[in-house]
């Protein structure tokens, strides 16, 4: 059973009461309703008092209140409640009745004269509550079902639509939003954006089974099916009962934590009865400012000591990036005489990526859930259908529902600025003004510009300069998915003008199935190499990579002309299989060794092969975010591993070697708390043949000031060669660390370690360590780097100190021992 629920229909009624009493002279009546300026919720058995006397009475359980007077007591009403600031209302004596929407913004938890006392009730409740845990937490069914229905909503807040509406680029928007949305008393938030979704939701404690069927999705003009998976439920899981709860990509401690104790303060503010059920008032609040916790209250049901309201707050000391403030409220109610279920989860952030008062927005979700099913052999069949232990399944035409019906199956109803949303975007995404703006703000954002079928960029391509081609200017043009669904193509071509050479690429790429993706891609490459780009590195083919070069390193020019051919074709298990097909001819320009340095073995050209390579790699559970072609991963709960095999094959379209390559790799992402998080990547492989240093592994260095996460930083490409290798690359970090007693600051610290083992064969050694050659060989030496480092500096930037260590017998200047590096990263 809900708090806000008993006695509703008394404030519903109180309008036709308030008439009633205008009959009257005499009497006097007034009421309202309080609720959180921030969440919107209605707050109960708040203080509702006349000042300077002794009238005053509690607001109900949902919040509301109604005085009958026969005169007023004084001209000033009062409203307090443990963690809001004091409200007063001014009382015009005049009138007889008055009827007030009570709006509290947040205070602290800490009010109150803090008294020496031998036992602690609140201690004492917080114990009840985890020695309960087991026969409450929902999770302890051995399976349950439920229909979830999810709104999520998007508001821009503080924008001055007054200044918005005269922005000539703009005011063409502005006219279209005055036309769906009511700026006339003045625009405090901006509604942007709405979707909604249903769907049954079904799990298995043993096995651990998940299903979820996504029966409708509302996004709003949004047609992507990743998108609709996770406006489900599958994602958003929130258990008050766990110990640790998650925050954007962060994970706090619970308040009834097993070692709650330890991270905050309770006590016990308030008892009330509600329908014979007995309810204490528990207030939490962090031991230590700036520690993953919150503050808040819940509500706890006396007997069980079930959670009956949980509401959650992270303020402004808490270590999370561009927000203001954040809500988290649950409810529980009653699915039979003693069952307690999740009925409700609401989630509000107040975000200001540029600061406070200035534009940012609210994001708001809000899940309920209805025909709870627990242990029931329904479950159990309808979960017998997965093929995978999780599974997210969209009903076909799932985003073709009509008004009618989501106005039947709604939970709960749209408010009129959800309504108007609605119409506002369906209007806004039709209007071509509004499209051309957000096609200009895409082209700055990502750099690329749709034009009809076609599609150019990136920008920061266009323009560029090194020391082999001196000016450079590139330009690209491909398709998008308007073009066709299944097939893309791009293309570009670029032009030096020291070298006066024309380079350039084409590529052409087939999807016929994106579940389980299948895909066929090839491509003809003639242009210089520009980086490792399968490290994650910032290439030198941007306008942007000459700021950020690592002075007095030698320049290294590669030109390759390659031709590619790749299958590839993924289960649902997350296993995926991918064939390539290369022919690749080298040319080294600048400061690598020459072509005349060396001789083909067989009949064949030097620095040419034609190679066949197989990828196996497993990602269980892996999941991504999916555009027409093209998608990025958003990780897998799991480790992954990938193998490589891969064969050169001598007198194939002239090429000149026999080798075989074979490497794997291991992967994962680990959260610790309280401890933050840690990530380790291991690999390691082996080449046999003899083979020039192109052809052979190169350890991969970074000539940037940029960090790269996959390079060894203090290393120069090409600097280090092998052809037997293993290594390491692990990073913690850490969270608050040593800027826990500097709270204010929100920096975060963390730590890497980066090792390589390797070895050269003789033969290959005599054919690559020659005169004029700058490689070197580890023979089984260790490589190691050690870093350490401060994240989160303006949320955004992210200092590396890097030291190398190892080896210490190898010939080093004294530039090389020690580096600083930056990099962006944002995140919350």
């Amino acid at each position: 059973m809900s708090l806000l629920k008993p006695y509703r229909f008394l404030f519903l009624l109180m309008p036709g009461v308030l008439a009633a009493a205008i009959g009257h002279a005499q009497q006097k009546i007034i009421g309202g309703i309080i609720k959180d300026s921030h969440s919107d919720e209605r707050i109960p058995f708040a203080s509702v008092s006349f000042k300077n006397s002794t009238v005053g009475k509690l607001s109900d359980s949902s919040g509301s209140f109604v005085f009958y007077l026969n005169n007023w007591p004084s001209d000033t009403l009062e409203i307090t409640c443990v963690g809001y600031q004091p409200f007063k209302y001014a009382i015009n004596k005049a009138k007889d009745s008055v009827l007030i929407n009570v709006i509290m913004e947040r205070g602290t938890f800490n009010e109150g004269v803090k008294l020496k006392i031998k036992v602690n009730k609140g201690l004492l409740v917080w114990r009840k509550i985890v020695q309960h845990k087991p026969e409450n937490d929902r999770y302890r069914f051995d399976n349950f079902s439920y229909e979830l229905y999810n709104k999520l909503e998007l508001d821009l807040k503080n924008i001055d639509f007054e200044k918005f509406s005269k922005f000539k680029p703009l005011k063409p928007i502005s006219d279209l939003i005055n036309q769906n949305i009511d700026t006339s008393e003045g625009l405090k938030y901006l509604p942007a954006y709405l979707t909604e979704a249903l769907s049954d939701y079904y799990y298995q404690k043993n096995p651990k089974k998940r299903r979820e069927i996504i029966k409708a999705a509302n996004t709003n003009g949004v047609k992507n099916e990743s998108m609709i998976k996770l406006l489900g439920g599958m994602d958003q899981v929130v258990n008050v009962y766990n110990n640790f709860i998650n925050v954007f990509d962060r994970k706090f401690v619970s308040p009834i934590s097993d070692n709650g104790d330890y991270y905050y303060n309770y006590r016990v503010v308030d008892t009330q009865v509600i329908n014979k059920n007995k309810y204490y008032h528990l207030v939490f609040t962090p031991r230590r400012k700036g520690s993953d916790t919150f503050e808040g209250d819940c509500w706890v049901h006396v007997g069980t000591f079930a959670i009956q309201k949980m509401n959650l707050r992270l303020g402004k000391d808490a270590n999370v990036n561009f927000l203001e403030t954040l809500s988290l409220i649950q409810e529980y109610s009653l699915i039979n005489d003693s069952t307690w279920f999740l009925a409700k989860d609401k989630f509000v952030a107040d975000v200001s990526p540029l600061g406070k008062d200035r534009p940012g927005f609210i994001g708001r979700k809000t899940t309920t859930y209805r025909n709870v099913v627990v242990n029931d052999s329904s479950v159990v069949q309808e979960l017998n259908k997965n093929k995978l232990l999780e599974e997210v399944i969209t009903v076909n035409g799932a985003d073709e529902k009509n008004k009618d019906f989501w106005k039947a199956s709604r939970h709960e109803k749209l408010s009129k600025t959800e309504s108007g949303i609605i119409k506002m975007i369906d209007t806004l995404t039709k209007a071509p003004v509004f499209q051309k703006f957000t096609n200009t703000l895409n082209f700055i954002g990502t750099g690329y510009k749709n034009i009809g079928n076609y599609q150019i960029g990136p920008w920061y391509n266009w323009i560029t300069s090194n020391s082999w081609e001196g000016l450079r200017i590139r330009f690209d043009l491909g398709t998008n998915h308007h073009f066709d669904k299944k097939w893309w193509w791009h293309t570009y071509l670029a032009y030096g003008f020291k070298d006066k050479k024309l380079k350039g690429k084409g590529e052409l790429f087939f999807l016929p199935k994106k579940h389980p993706r299948l895909y066929l891609y090839g491509s003809f490459t003639n242009d210089l190499d520009f980086g490792q780009n399968y490290y994650g590195e910032v290439t030198s083919d941007n306008i942007f990579a000459l700021a950020i070069r690592k002075p007095n390193i030698p320049l290294k020019y590669l030109k390759v002309n390659e031709k590619r051919f790749e299958f590839f074709h993924e289960s649902r298990s997350g296993f995926s299989k991918h064939l390539a097909v290369t022919h690749k001819a080298y040319l080294p320009l600048k400061n690598l060794l020459p072509k005349d340095s060396f001789s083909v073995a067989n009949d064949g050209n030097l620095f040419t092969s034609f190679e066949i390579s197989l990828r196996l790699r497993f990602a269980y559970l892996e999941k991504f975010l999916e555009t027409n072609f093209f998608r990025s991963s958003l990780g897998s709960p799991y480790p992954i591993g990938e193998i490589y095999f891969s064969r050169g094959i001598a007198g194939i379209f002239n090429s000149g070697y026999n080798y075989t390559k074979i490497s794997a790799s291991i992967s994962d992402y680990i959260t610790i708390p309280p401890y933050g998080n840690f990530s380790y990547y291991i690999f390691g492989g082996k080449t046999f043949g003899t083979l020039p240093y192109m052809l052979l592994d190169f350890a991969p260095g970074n000539e940037l000031h940029y960090y790269n996460k996959y390079a060894f930083n203090m290393m120069n490409k090409y600097e280090f060669i092998h052809d037997k290798y293993a290594g390491v690359n692990i990073e913690h970090n850490i969270g608050n660390g040593l800027f826990r007693f500097f709270p204010k600051l929100k920096f975060r610290q963390f730590w890497t370690a980066k090792a390589l083992w390797g070895s050269i064969s003789p033969s290959n050694r005599t054919l690559n360590f020659k005169q004029g050659n700058s490689f070197q060989s580890l023979d089984g030496k260790t490589y190691l780097e050690l870093g350490t480092g401060v994240d989160n500096i303006f949320h955004v930037f992210r200092l590396d100190f890097i030291w190398r260590v190892l080896p210490s017998t190898l010939p080093k200047t004294s530039d090389k021992n020690f580096g600083v590096f930056g990099s962006f990263r944002l995140s919350f």
